[in-house]
């Protein structure tokens, strides 16, 4: 009996060894990070998206118009769509696309507008491939904007 403890222990020391040394990226095999930036967001203090191997993380989106330089007006639904068209452009520029997104984070001012906000933000999607997503009520946004979306998507092979 006390054999076979010690040669189960043994085989689980072997095997999590394994399993250390397999998970630590060698320096042939370390994960290629790429910090991507688009001339309009050159001057801010963050990159408009990174990508790590075949994931892109993309910063925070707001219905920022990048002609004018300002927030869209009109309320939650006009800023919603012009984010949206604001993430696809960006996913589309960094190798990936809206159907490829597979988390989304949304801050958005006001609760209350959470139904005007998801009636145009369903309509970037599949009903069938919604990206999983997280969302809380922010008191105050960057340029006063009534909601912000960040997220992660895989890069078109």
């Amino acid at each position: 009996m006390k054999f076979s403890r010690i040669a189960i222990l043994l085989v689980i020391a072997v095997c999590s060894a394994f399993i250390i040394i397999n998970a630590v990226p060698s320096s042939n095999n370390e994960l290629d990070i790429e910090y991507l930036n688009t001339p309009s967001a050159a001057n801010l203090p963050f990159s408009k998206a990174v990508r790590v191997g075949n994931m892109l993380y993309l910063s925070g989106e707001l219905g920022f118009d990048y002609t004018t330089g300002k927030l869209v007006t009109g309320g939650i639904k006009e800023e919603t769509l012009k984010l949206m068209e604001n993430l696809k452009i960006t996913l589309e520029q960094f190798g990936s696309s809206l159907d490829r997104v597979v988390k989304c984070s949304i801050m958005i001012k006001d609760m209350n507008e959470w139904k005007n906000f998801n009636e145009v933000y369903v309509t970037y999607f599949d009903k069938d491939k919604l990206p999983a997503r997280c969302a809380w009520g922010a008191s105050a946004l960057a340029l006063d904007a009534r909601v912000e979306i960040d997220c992660i998507a895989v890069i078109n092979p």
